[in-house]
């Protein structure tokens, strides 16, 4: 039977010597690690969050605020946003309250014609692709959802509903810029 005494080493096997130095050293790699990480998830939540498009940008709650009430539905064989037309100012942030009345999911994604149109191709080869992006969400029967947006420059911008079928069955508007 061997017992083993940790409190003092034996001398063939010495025990590491840990100078205050060496303890310094790894304190300082951990903390430069730590340090650098913080920096860099900062930097990309931060540029993620404020990326400006051609359309704007994800708001951020501060100043003016506009909120706007948008309902989803199907009507005698169309699908509907109500309004279907909005007119904000340059630099104005507006709050989309998007609720789904439907019967079916939809998707709520602002972006300029070129962009929706081409997302809807993608979205016809992956018709269960997901959005949960500063400018998109789907919302399944009965849901609300919010979207916080700042338009930042003039133009006539699309809000559509990119489920395969869906913007054909008339689930578009348009947001006129000024």
């Amino acid at each position: 039977m061997t017992i083993c005494n940790t409190a003092s080493p034996t001398p063939s096997t010495p025990a590491p010597r840990r100078t205050a130095r060496s303890r310094s050293t790894n304190s300082w790699r951990f903390w430069t690690v730590v340090a650098a990480s913080l920096i860099g998830i900062t930097v990309a939540q931060a540029h993620g969050g404020a990326e400006e498009t051609a359309y704007g940008k994800p708001g951020d709650g501060a100043g003016a605020l506009r909120i706007v009430q948008v309902v989803m539905r199907e009507e005698g064989g169309r699908m509907l946003f109500q309004p279907d037309r909005l007119t904000v100012r340059v630099g104005e942030q507006v709050r989309f309250l998007v609720r789904n009345n439907g019967k079916i999911e939809h998707e709520f994604v602002v972006a300029t014609l070129e962009d929706n149109l081409r997302h809807l191709k993608a979205m016809e080869a992956n018709p269960d692709m997901r959005h949960e992006e500063p400018n998109a969400r789907r919302l399944d029967p009965k849901q609300t959802a919010e979207i916080l947006w700042r338009f930042t420059k003039p133009g006539t911008f699309d809000f559509s509903c990119l489920i395969p079928g869906h913007r054909e069955a008339g689930m578009f508007g348009t947001i006129l810029v000024e």
